[in-house]
């Protein structure tokens, strides 16, 4: 279970990140924190792939997000 907490965790990071990008953009600025958001939560979505047995696939993605909002909910 804790790995898929992180991998929810890891897909709203990165959600997070594409507005904070987008404005960046708009605004001619630097985007700064998006990319920190981009690889924070790259990483953490790498790690927990990495260090779950079996790993994940694309199809189990929604279902592991889904769990864990259900369980802590």
């Amino acid at each position: 279970m804790p790995y898929d907490l992180y991998m929810s965790i890891a897909i709203v990071i990165v959600a997070l990140a594409i507005p904070s990008a987008i404005s960046a953009w708009i605004d001619n600025r630097v985007p700064r924190v998006s990319a920190l958001l981009f690889v924070a939560g790259g990483g953490l979505a790498v790690w927990a792939e990495r260090t779950k047995p079996g790993g994940y696939t694309l199809e189990e993605i929604p279902g592991v997000f889904i769990t864990v909002i259900g369980h802590y909910w």
